[in-house]
């Protein structure tokens, strides 16, 4: 191969044939994907779970994962919290001319390892080359399936008074990585992003704990908007309480420094759970037995709403001992984060 990305890569000849084998086939060798079909035939028993998303991230590297980590792990956990276990993964490249290819090769391997820490298989995918100055740098979308594995599945529409709602971790440290990264900005204790795939902790979850009510990851929007939606959905108030959030000191530290609030800052590695009040104590200890959930929280409680017709919402008890309400991210506060 070229040192550089060339559109005859993405031409359909013998050249991309020579950038498949070379590069994808060799780090997401699997027996379907070795058949080099345009698609792939799959066995799925019962129900499946199908989740779709488009990584556009900038920078394209940055503390604690890069593009081709975050393009797995934010699908995988998209299909996990519909309580599934994820299988197969297909991908698609948009890549633009000129693209070294020493940066596509370590996003492609970041790729093939984080899908076989995760357990799924990259099953088929698509790469197209554009000119150069008509992308920037590398596009991802990922498609995830998955077995559902539970009866009835979590759901959005599904919290009910006397629900605990609980965190896996501390928030904030991907949108903070992400945008000081980007800004050249740096702190005294490094801010790294909490990118991981959380299929293994989530299955230990729902197999150990029943009748989990609600799991979201909260991504783009952050805890508040992602409350809020789920607020919205099962027409409910999610009262959380501020002092048992759990936010990283440099992680504040920044938000202070930069004026943001890390309640909206996107997560790649963390999930909320809500569930009966009587089993928060389980998940919470099955939470923190796994490393990615060491700092699980209780963090607050679902109420109904105030009175007939009102619209579900989410209110801050506030370490002063008032309330603030929630409400969802007005606009774009970081483009291009995930």
């Amino acid at each position: 191969m070229s040192d550089k990305v060339l559109l005859d890569y993405g031409s359909g000849g013998k050249a991309s044939q020579r950038f498949i084998g070379e590069l994808f086939l060799k780090n997401f060798d699997n027996p379907e994907l070795r058949r080099l079909n345009d698609g792939a035939v799959l066995n799925v028993g019962g129900r499946i779970a199908v989740s779709t998303d488009t990584f556009t991230v900038d920078p394209i590297f940055f503390p604690g994962g890069d593009i081709g980590a975050l393009s797995v792990h934010g699908t995988v956990n998209d299909v996990a919290m519909m309580g599934a276990q994820p299988k197969y993964l297909t991908c698609g490249f948009i890549l633009e001319e000129g693209l070294p290819i020493a940066d596509l090769t370590r996003i492609v391997e970041s790729m093939g390892r984080a899908a076989n820490e995760a357990g799924v298989w990259i099953v088929t995918g698509d790469t197209k080359v554009v000119q150069k100055g008509a992308a920037d740098k590398i596009f991802i979308n990922t498609t995830g399936i998955g077995e559902v594995f539970v009866d009835p599945a979590p759901a959005g529409d599904l919290a009910r008074p006397g629900d605990a709602i609980l965190i896996s971790g501390t928030l904030g440290d991907h949108g903070l990585a992400i945008l000081s990264t980007r800004q050249g900005l740096s702190f005294e204790t490094p801010v790294v992003s909490d990118c991981a795939s959380l299929n293994h902790i989530i299955v230990d979850l729902l197999q150990t704990v029943p009748d989990v009510h609600v799991l979201r990851d909260p991504t783009r929007g952050g805890l508040a908007t992602t409350l809020n939606e789920i607020a919205i959905a099962s027409n409910v108030t999610c009262e959380l309480i501020e002092d048992a959030i759990p936010v990283r000191p440099e992680v504040k530290g920044g938000c202070s420094l930069l004026g943001l609030d890390p309640l909206y800052l996107a997560n790649e590695g963390k999930f909320i759970c809500i569930l009966p009040e009587s089993q928060a104590e389980a998940a919470l200890t099955l939470m923190r037995a796994n490393p990615l959930g060491v700092d699980a929280k209780r963090i607050g409680t679902v109420t109904a709403v105030d009175k007939p017709g009102q619209l579900g919402r989410v209110l801050l008890k506030t370490g002063l001992g008032g309330k603030r309400l929630l409400g969802m991210l007005e606009g774009e506060q970081l483009p291009r984060i995930c």
